[in-house]
C-alpha cells in the first residue's frame, strides 16, 4: 500500500484514483467504483494486500463526512483490478466485501496419527515378512526376502524366524547457521537508519541473483570512436529537432546498430527454455531508466522498424511514463534485448548484468576525449567504452566479440546504417 490519495469523508468522482499500491514492477492507480464519498480506510500505508482483498469503501452518493448513513451493501469495496477471483460479494453490515480463498481438495486428508484403518509406514517396517502376514515365528519367510540376504543374515533369520531390519542412517547433522534477520536488525546500531526494500527493489535484487544462478555470463569490452557520431548530431540536431519535436540523442544510433548486429549474430537476440534456444525474430529493446523507486527497464518494440525519431520518441514516451509512475505491465514485458547507459551518471566503465531471461545487453558509458593513435598520428578523439554482457550458454566467445565489434562499426561509420551494411 503506497499511499491513500483520498482521505475518509473526501467527495470522490467515478474513476477517479482513490490509491496507489506499489507491484514488483510498477505503481498502480485504484479508481473509485462509484460517485460518492470514501467510507474508510482498511489498509495502513506500508501495509502488504493481497489482490481480491478489500482496502477501503466508498458510500454511493454521498458528498462528504456529512452524508447520511447509507442502507446495508450502498458501500462499494475497493479491490485491486483485473484479478478476477471467482467470488461473489458477500454483505457483511454496511461493507460489500470481497476477498479470493485459495482452493482446497475436495476430498481431505487425514490428520497425522488419525486411524484409517490403514497401517503406517512405520507399522509396516516393523512387522517381519512372512507369506502368511502374521509373525516371523507363525509363517515361512518370504524366499524372495530371503535371496536377497547375505549367507550370515540368512542363517539368523531361519533361526529367528524374523528378517533383520534394515539399519537406520543417522541422520546429518544440522548446518551451523547464522543469527536470524530478526536477531541482526535488533542489534543494529541505533544510529543508523533501518528501511523496508519496496516490492521493486526486492524483485529487482530478487531477478539479478536469478540471472547469476541462471546464466553462464561472460562480459566482452570494446572502445567506440564517437567523432562520426558527435559531428552527424552536431550537423543535424536543430533540423531534427524541429521536424520531429525531439532532440537527437545517442540512444538511437545505439539500438540501431545493435539491431543490425543482432540480425548478424542472433545469439545475441535470444531466450533459453528448457533445453531449447528461442532465436527471435523481432527486435523489442528494453532501455534501462532510472526513476526515484529504482531502475525499470520498459521495453521498446519493433526497434528494426523504427527511424531515428521513431526510436527517440519511443524511448522519451517511456522514460516519461516511468518516472510519473504511468507504465504499464505490458510496458516492462517482453523484452529480446536491452541496453543500460551507465555514461549518464559519469561511468567510464561497468559490467551489466542479463535482463533474464535475455541473452544479451549493451552497456554504454562516458565520453571522454583521450589521445588514440590514428594512423601514425597521435589525436585527441572523444571515446566510448562499450561493454556487452552475454549468456555464454548461447553465445560463443567469437560471436559475442564479432557482435560488439560490427555494433562499433556501425557507430564509428554511421552511414552504414542509412545503406544497411
Amino acid at each position: 500500500m503506497a499511499r491513500w490519495l483520498k482521505q475518509v469523508g473526501e467527495a470522490v468522482a467515478v474513476d477517479e484514483p482513490i490509491a496507489e499500491l506499489e507491484t514488483d514492477k510498477i505503481t498502480v492507480q485504484l479508481p473509485s467504483p462509484v460517485a460518492g464519498a470514501l467510507a474508510e480506510q482498511r489498509a495502513q500505508v506500508g501495509a502488504t494486500v493481497k489482490v481480491g482483498e478489500v482496502i477501503g469503501a466508498v458510500t454511493a452518493g454521498a458528498a462528504g463526512k456529512s452524508a447520511p448513513a447509507q442502507p446495508p451493501g450502498a458501500e462499494k469495496p475497493i479491490v485491486p483490478p483485473n484479478q478476477p477471483t471467482g467470488r461473489q460479494p458477500v454483505v457483511g453490515g454496511a461493507l460489500n466485501t470481497l476477498a479470493a480463498a485459495p482452493m482446497k481438495s475436495q476430498t481431505p486428508e487425514a490428520a497425522p496419527g488419525k486411524n484409517t484403518g490403514e497401517p503406517t509406514p512405520a507399522e509396516i517396517a516393523a512387522r517381519p515378512v512372512g507369506k502368511g502376514g502374521g509373525n516371523g515365528s507363525s509363517g515361512a519367510l518370504d524366499k524372495d526376502a530371503l535371496l536377497k540376504l547375505t549367507p550370515s543374515q540368512r542363517a539368523t533369520a531361519r533361526e529367528s524366524g524374523q528378517l533383520p531390519q534394515p539399519a537406520r542412517t543417522a541422520a546429518a547433522p544440522a548446518a551451523p547457521t547464522g543469527p536470524s534477520d530478526e536477531a541482526r536488525l535488533a542489534a543494529v546500531d541505533p544510529r543508523d537508519e533501518v528501511v523496508p526494500m519496496s516490492p521493486l527493489r526486492r524483485r529487482v535484487a530478487e531477478r539479478l541473483v536469478q540471472a547469476q544462478q541462471e546464466t553462464a555470463s561472460l562480459t566482452t569490452f570494446n572502445e567506440v570512436d564517437m567523432t562520426a557520431v558527435m559531428d552527424l548530431r552536431a550537423k543535424y540536431k536543430e533540423s531534427f529537432e524541429k521536424s520531429h519535436g525531439v532532440k537527437l540523442g545517442f540512444m538511437s544510433f545505439f539500438a540501431k546498430a545493435c539491431v543490425a548486429a543482432a540480425k548478424l549474430y542472433p545469439g545475441i537476440n535470444a531466450e533459453v527454455i528448457g533445453g531449447n534456444i528461442v532465436y527471435k525474430k523481432h527486435y523489442d529493446f528494453g532501455i534501462a531508466v532510472s526513476t526515484q523507486k529504482g531502475l525499470v527497464v520498459p521495453v521498446l518494440r519493433d526497434v528494426d522498424a523504427l527511424s531515428f525519431a521513431g526510436v527517440e520518441k519511443g524511448i522519451l514516451d517511456l522514460a516519461e511514463k516511468a518516472r510519473t509512475g504511468k507504465l504499464k505491465l505490458e510496458d516492462l514485458s517482453g523484452g529480446t534485448f536491452s541496453i543500460t547507459n551507465g555514461g549518464i551518471y559519469g561511468s567510464m566503465m561497468s559490467t551489466p548484468l542479463l535482463n533474464y531471461p535475455q541473452t544479451g545487453i549493451l552497456g554504454m558509458h562516458n565520453i571522454v576525449k583521450r589521445a588514440v593513435v590514428i594512423g601514425d598520428e597521435i589525436k585527441v578523439r572523444p571515446m566510448m567504452y562499450v561493454a556487452l554482457s552475454y549468456d555464454h550458454r548461447v553465445v560463443d566467445g567469437k560471436e559475442a566479440v564479432s557482435f560488439l565489434v560490427a555494433v562499433k562499426e556501425r557507430l564509428e561509420a554511421p552511414e552504414r546504417m542509412l545503406v544497411e551494411v
